[in-house]
């Protein structure tokens, strides 16, 4: 039986929704992306997350998506997908009427804009928890949420919950995110939530990444990571440096328009979002450009 510290170790990407220009799901590029990340050594797919657009997504594309994403992935690696909101009822009644099968877990955001207490932030979990027939990845990203997930907190639901099995952490904050690592049951996980931060983290015992970039470069991200779990840090870090402008770069104008653009340079996916997002400005669409060419040697 796999654990899942197997499973969710290593590269996960968040992988985007690509669209048509006339704004519906473009269902076709959605596959050919998939296997584009299983064949360059991602290690699982996570669908339906913030870098996927899911906000903007009717609850019919939603299970379109995943279906189309279950067919693709044919069991190859494990497949996340995110449910998460800032009401809990809605949350659980999400989880109650979805058919798992083909799913290995669902990632969690905290709840964004009421600004709950830790109190809250734990009951909402809590709810989550007992409700989900698969594994529950928490998110804690508090650039988007309005809210810190803390340590304390965390490291209480990582004990108190079995099918809680791991935080993807987007603080930023390095000492949090040590707190968790050194003081969290061995088999809970700690996830990077962010690309820049992903291999100090895995260095300080972290577990692995849930990647934006991984979209536009899962083999080389993949390599990193696997790298740097493998104790081989001198190659790791020389490939963080030579992603490090890039990823950056991807952030300048927001996400997912910074790593869209990147698939569009490399003829990937088209260059389109749903309002209120945009494309990514002229200026920083050729300075992509150009670091693409260099990382590529071209």
């Amino acid at each position: 039986m796999t654990s899942a510290n197997t499973k969710f170790t290593g590269t996960g990407v968040a992988i985007v929704t690509p669209f048509r220009n006339d704004d519906s799901v473009d269902f076709k590029t959605l596959t050919k992306l998939v296997n584009f990340q299983i064949e360059n050594n991602v290690n699982y797919i996570v669908v339906l997350g913030t870098t996927g657009e899911s906000v903007t997504l009717s609850s019919d594309e939603k299970r379109a998506i995943i279906d189309t994403v279950i067919v693709a992935v044919e069991k190859r690696v494990p497949l996340v997908v995110g449910i998460g909101g800032n009401n809990t009822q809605d949350v659980i009644n999400k989880i109650k009427s979805c058919n798992f099968k083909g799913i290995d877990a669902i990632l969690s955001v905290s709840p964004y804009y009421n600004r709950p207490s830790q109190s809250g932030i734990y009951e909402h979990f809590k709810a989550i928890a007992s409700s989900s027939p698969v594994p529950v990845i928490i998110y804690n990203v508090p650039g988007r949420t309005g809210s810190n997930l803390t340590s304390d907190t965390t490291l209480k639901l990582a004990v108190d919950f079995k099918n809680i099995v791991a935080i993807k952490e987007a603080s930023g904050n390095l000492l949090q995110v040590m707190d968790i690592i050194k003081n969290k049951p061995k088999d809970f996980m700690v996830i990077s939530g962010d690309d820049a931060l992903a291999f100090p983290i895995v260095c300080l015992g972290g577990n692995g990444v849930i990647s934006v970039i991984a979209n536009a470069f899962p083999k080389e991200f993949s390599e990193m990571i696997s790298l740097a779990l493998d104790k081989k840090i001198q190659q790791a870090r020389n490939i963080h440096y030579q992603l490090i402008d890039i990823i950056n770069s991807l952030f300048v104008d927001g996400s997912p328009s910074g790593v869209k653009a990147a698939l569009a340079i490399k003829k990937l996916a088209n260059n389109h979002l749903r309002l209120p997002l945009v494309p990514v400005s002229q200026k920083t669409y050729d300075k992509l450009v150009d670091q693409i060419k260099i990382l590529e040697g071209n």
